[in-house]
């Protein structure tokens, strides 16, 4: 799954990098804090550009007792153009035993967690072909599921074993060998077999589709297929005496199957508790289009951990109770409105999932959006207002301290701030533009013109300028790429005002939105003062507060020229 952009990205690639890979990641590291490792992980490297995936068959058995993982990974392809090595990750402590294709082992060279691959088939530009992966280990613990990423090994109350992965950050390398970089996704899906102990069950994405009992082994193997493009990160297992129930949604493009899968012991809270997802399909329908893969279902999948948006099999660890494990993250009342786990990672298989990001630099694009989805939730269900007030109580949690876009090309995520900083951004942006029907009509463009798609910061922001008719360029350089929050400097004085940006990016020039002796104005200022005369005399002027910016009202002998 890749956008047209980003496949001449990969041709520009193949004909631009001739040098070897080692020379190329000395020549492009000029930032001490990144490695060589963070350069092979991070980048299209040759060996990546050449080959596209088309589908992973992941088939493993998982072994509590050892807290060991194995199996292979087969690969299916198709070449892009001629090239001889491909690369994979795969991270330590898991080994990558063999590679094998047609029969025949394949020549592997290690470079860190890195796997270069020698093919020994004929490889035209437009053929297909297929690779097995064999892999094995004790992968690493998630000590802070999912902050931190690998397996969680738990039991739940009942003392039952209760497993399962969260990689979003690390890397679906940390437990299977895969081309571990976001702007490739699996064009036909992804099968997911997985043999555990029989009196567990493994949930996993997309529908299962069969279930094979081996009972001299005294094991169960879980068959799940997805059919749509899956980012690798949202690949899951979820292991644990589950029990199912679920219901029917009719949406937009039909009946959607949604499933719930929850431990024994809790299925009458989850029973309760998870009436919270209907409603949060309807109104994610309404503002951002159909959801995104009626073909794989939508799954709340119980976990060990917090909950996390692997698509089509989203986790939930949240206790069964709404707010933020039982609090209000914007500290307003309306936190406690909604499930947040439920609402937010639900989100996610639009911001995520159906448009992903193609470097981690613009992780942005999943957490912005998937946070204001938060206030489009409670915007849909309890009005304007609430939501506005929740956005704005969500700036307590903005540090300010890094950008939210990262480095490119070096695995490199931006700041948390992306979450409630970005979130109040596209509120604002929405205040700007000033009509909802267009806002909307953006949100659905956006999971429509890039369905199933990868996209960079750019295609975003360029979407957004091109459908509002707006150019929102220093906006997004602010408030994305700089850490300072712009001051809206003026000084009124009879009916004459004086304004500019103060602690903005040079030539930043966003209009903001104030009321003047209870009138509402716009204003246009920029980084140099301008002044503005005022029908009022010495008026009281009041900054709306949907624009996350700061004022001052300053003395006129302040004022530079």
């Amino acid at each position: 799954m890749k956008t047209i952009a980003t496949m001449m990205i990969n041709w520009s690639l193949i004909a631009l990098f001739t040098i070897s890979t080692s020379l190329a990641a000395e020549v492009v590291n000029d930032n001490p804090s990144v490695n060589r490792q963070d350069i092979l992980r991070g980048s299209i490297t040759p060996e990546r550009a050449w080959w596209d995936v088309s589908h992973y068959h992941l088939d493993i058995h998982v072994e509590p007792k050892t807290k060991t993982i194995s199996g292979t990974n087969t690969i299916k392809y198709r070449v892009l153009a001629e090239q001889q090595r491909l690369q994979i990750e795969l991270q330590a402590p898991m080994k990558l035993d063999k590679v094998m294709q047609s029969g025949k082992a394949l020549a592997v060279q290690q470079d860190g967690y890195s796997y270069f691959i020698s093919v020994i088939e004929q490889h035209d530009i437009g053929s297909e072909h297929q690779l097995t992966l064999y892999f094995s280990g004790k992968p690493q613990v998630a000590i802070r599921a999912p902050w931190d990423g690998g397996i969680t090994w738990s039991k739940d109350e009942k003392g039952t074993d209760f497993i399962a992965s969260s990689n979003q950050g690390i890397g679906a390398s940390i437990w299977w060998p895969n081309k571990d970089h976001a702007y490739d996704e699996p064009d036909n899906g992804v099968t997911i077999s997985v043999e555990v102990p029989e009196h567990l069950v493994n949930v996993s994405n997309g529908r299962l589709i069969k279930t094979d009992h081996n009972k001299q082994a005294k094991t169960k193997t879980y068959h799940w297929k997805v059919v749509n493009p899956i980012n690798n990160y949202g690949i899951n297992i979820n292991i644990g005496d589950y029990v199912h129930f679920g219901e029917k949604y009719q949406g937009e493009k039909g009946q959607l199957d949604m499933d719930y899968w929850v431990l024994r012991h809790n299925l009458a809270k989850a029973k309760k508790q998870f009436k919270e997802a209907k409603r949060t399909i309807e109104a994610f329908e309404y503002w951002f289009g159909p959801y995104p893969f009626y073909e794989d279902s939508f799954k709340l999948v119980e976990a060990p951990y917090l909950g996390m948006e692997h698509q089509s099999s989203v986790t939930y660890g949240n206790g069964y109770q709404n707010g933020y494990l039982g609090r209000d993250r914007s500290s307003t009342g309306a936190g406690m409105l909604f499930d947040f786990i439920i609402v937010h990672e639900a989100g996610h298989e639009w911001f995520a999932n159906n448009i992903t990001h193609n470097d981690i630099a613009d992780l942005w694009i999943h957490e912005s959006f998937t946070n204001y989805s938060e206030s489009l939730f409670l915007e849909y269900h309890f009005g304007p207002e609430t939501a506005s007030q929740y956005t704005r109580g969500q700036r307590l949690n903005i540090a300010n301290q890094t950008p939210i876009i990262g480095q490119y090309n070096v695995h490199q995520r931006g700041s948390s701030d992306m979450y409630d900083k970005g979130g109040n951004m596209l509120h604002m942006i929405r205040q700007i533009i000033d009509d909802d029907d267009i806002w909307r009509s953006i949100l659905r463009g956006l999971n429509k013109d890039f369905y199933h798609q990868t996209v960079n910061s750019k295609d975003i922001e360029q979407y957004i300028n091109q459908k509002s008719a707006k150019d929102f360029s220093k906006v997004f350089d602010q408030y994305l790429r700089d850490t300072r929050i712009p001051t809206f400097e003026y000084f009124i004085k009879d009916n004459q005002m004086k304004l500019r940006w103060g602690n903005a990016i040079e030539g930043f020039d966003m209009p903001v939105k104030v009321k003047i002796n209870d009138k509402i104005h716009w204003l246009s200022p920029t980084t140099q003062w301008t002044t503005v005369t005022l029908k009022e005399s010495n008026p009281s002027l009041v900054v709306d507060a949907n624009f996350y910016i700061s004022s001052q009202n300053i003395l006129g002998s302040s004022i530079q020229k």
